[in-house]
């Protein structure tokens, strides 16, 4: 018994860690950068590029105002559930490493609800010329659960064009991995193909 609740506090304070800081660098990206600006980290290949998403994961949208409220609600009830599995695997004394992965699919989710959640509520407008500000006198540019993703981390590995011969886009700049994303997604990425990749054997 004391064993699980060891762990559960373990994993607690775990997701906790990584939620704050998916947030702490959200929150200095969206008051330090505005809309589309670029700080290179390594040579070309990664920079720190602030958009914001309206819809779901890696800056993908998603179906407009109402396409964004179905998406912020799923994620909540996502993150009910997953929380609801966790705490199961815990007390049946599932693997570390599958509470941990799961614990990193639940933060992910956390973090990105968060900003659809509050950012609109907490945050002014931020735009192509001016950065955002924290609690601004006229309230903030959305509504509850309306709030936009910030996603900045940007790794344009490759950049080119298609030769002239390639079908309908010869000629055309390419990207190759042009999504820009954000800790969050990171967390839900690592976290399932951890358990895809490692833990496979005990979903058997």
């Amino acid at each position: 018994m004391e064993l699980v609740k060891n762990r559960r506090w373990g994993v607690a304070a775990f997701i906790v860690l990584l939620l704050i800081i998916d947030q702490v660098v959200k929150i200095w990206v969206k008051t330090h950068m505005t809309i589309n600006e670029s700080i290179r980290v390594f040579g070309d290949w990664f920079f720190i590029r602030f958009i914001e998403n309206p819809g779901a994961a890696y800056g993908f949208e998603f179906g407009g105002d109402y396409g964004k409220l179905f998406l912020s609600i799923l994620r909540i009830v996502a993150v009910i559930l997953l929380s609801v599995y966790i705490r199961r695997l815990l007390k049946k004394k599932a693997p570390l490493g599958v509470i941990i992965g799961f614990a990193l699919i639940l933060v992910g989710a956390l973090g990105n609800i968060v900003d659809s959640m509050f950012y609109g509520l907490i945050f002014s407008e931020s735009t192509f010329s001016s950065v955002a500000r924290l609690f601004p006198p006229g309230g903030g540019y959305g509504t509850f659960l309306h709030g936009m993703v910030v996603d900045m981390l940007y790794f344009p590995i490759i950049e080119s064009t298609y030769p002239s011969w390639f079908p309908v886009v010869g000629g055309e700049e390419f990207v190759f991995f042009s999504p820009i994303f954000n800790l969050a997604d990171t967390y839900i990425s690592v976290g399932f193909l951890y358990l895809l990749f490692f833990q496979r054997k005990y979903f058997k």
